[in-house]
């Protein structure tokens, strides 16, 4: 089974490459160094359900100072003051450095639900609500770090359990149980594809949310006023909007 330095090194030097991938295609160079930082910190994220300490310490010490700062254009958002956003970051931090562990400890089991497919995905969705921010691509690109990085662990576990001896492939028993999209616990099953269904609905209508704040949100350059325009061009559809009532279109 990979350790904590080959699952850390694997997911950094991913999280390096993804970060200049996004440099290449135009994205802002902190926001690439910052996709690229949750990419390397997102390989450890599936060992929180390890029974050694070390995962979960070190991941809920990040957590817990970074999620607050993602949280901030959010809190701003809904209008709140720099005493009220100070709070919610303090609460925000002292939830997730004491609670998140120990709500591990007691519901998880090592390679259980957590070790899963619909578990990264639960946790790319509440990366992209917690990133803040008006620019959907750039939401998108940094919960997707957060998702590549917990594949590469997935991967790399599952890479491990395959080893040649004596010139004859051995699989070991855990192949099998990180790359998995259902478990042998159905109700751990149930609740991580409740999990999904929960956050898929929160970040679907979350621009909505956002724009009731007074919060505008786009996707990259174009509205969706942009969007519903071109759509109705390809299809050879008139826009009232373009050409209003006793306007000649030329």
């Amino acid at each position: 089974m990979a350790g904590f330095r080959e699952h850390i090194g694997f997911s950094t030097v991913i999280g390096i490459g993804y970060g200049l991938a996004g440099y290449q295609m135009g994205l802002p160079i902190e926001s690439c160094i910052l996709a690229g930082a949750l990419c390397s910190v997102s390989g450890m994220l599936p060992d929180l359900d390890s029974d050694s300490g070390t995962p979960v310490r070190e991941m809920t010490s990040f957590a817990a100072a970074v999620v607050p700062i993602l949280m901030v254009p959010r809190f701003e958002s809904y209008g709140w003051k720099p005493e009220m956003i100070a709070l919610g970051a303090a609460l925000l931090y002292a939830a997730i450095r004491f609670g998140v562990a120990e709500i591990f400890k007691r519901y998880t089991v090592h390679r259980g639900m957590w070790h899963s497919v619909p578990a990264c995905v639960a946790c790319g969705l509440l990366s992209f609500l917690i990133i803040g921010g008006e620019d959907l691509n750039l939401r998108l690109f940094k919960s997707s770090a957060v998702m590549l990085g917990f594949m590469s662990h997935l991967l790399l576990d599952e890479i491990w359990s395959v080893s040649l001896r004596s010139g004859r492939l051995n699989i070991k028993k855990s192949s099998g149980t990180a790359i998995k999209f259902w478990g042998k616990d159905n109700w751990a099953n149930f609740s991580t594809y409740a999990k999904v269904v929960v956050l898929s609905f929160l970040a679907v209508g979350d621009p909505m949310l956002m724009n009731h704040f007074g919060y505008e949100t786009r996707f990259g350059e174009q509205t969706a006023k942009q969007v519903i325009h071109r759509a109705m061009r390809m299809a050879g559809v008139n826009d009232a909007t373009e050409n209003p009532p006793g306007e000649v279109q030329r």
